[in-house]
């Protein structure tokens, strides 16, 4: 056994792993944290993909161990986000997801997008997808809909408040 120290969802945990343990592993049957889902268990899927210091990472692949120190967020530690909410937003307005099973490691990568590619064009979103795959949507609704928040997040950014009048002016008289 192995002492493990990480940050989890804005948690510390502390406690005894075998080396072997999986981050993915550790963190539904440890922790319960059931949202992060596991497809192939080779890291080709990314049906687990969790954030780990800010990257997506796929959690099947990656050691418990190896995540000593670091601040590790599943897709149930974004419920409040802002970026998570227009995602899921746009993913419900797109038809981006079917079954379910791929979403939350999608939406984990598609907020990674949308959050450090804001001038992303579709060909980049695609590339950007390749880790993640879905046998159900078939990309369409899922580039729509990052493409929907990138839009939706960059007319934000560029619009201009009205102009208030100076005081003393009316207009319709």
């Amino acid at each position: 056994m192995t002492t493990l120290e990480l940050k989890v969802n804005g948690k510390t945990v502390c406690t005894e792993v075998e080396p072997r343990t999986h981050l993915a592993d550790f963190l539904r049957e440890k922790l319960l944290l059931t949202g992060t889902n596991l497809g192939c268990e080779q890291g080709v899927c990314g049906a687990c993909t969790v954030m780990i210091d800010g990257v997506p990472t796929r959690s099947c692949i990656a050691f418990a161990v190896t995540c000593s120190g670091a601040e590790v967020r599943t897709i149930e530690h974004f419920d409040n986000d802002p970026v998570m909410q227009e995602l899921r937003a746009a993913f419900t307005a797109e038809h981006a997801l079917q079954c379910g099973y791929c979403t939350p490691g999608m939406l984990a990568t598609a907020r990674d997008i949308v959050t450090r590619l804001p001038e992303a064009d579709d060909a980049r979103i695609r590339h950007e997808l390749s880790g993640n795959l879905c046998r159900c949507t078939g990309y369409v609704g899922l580039v729509r809909a990052i493409r929907r928040a990138l839009d939706a997040r960059h007319a934000s950014a560029n619009a201009t408040p009205c102009p208030t009048m100076p005081e003393g002016e009316h207009r319709g008289h």
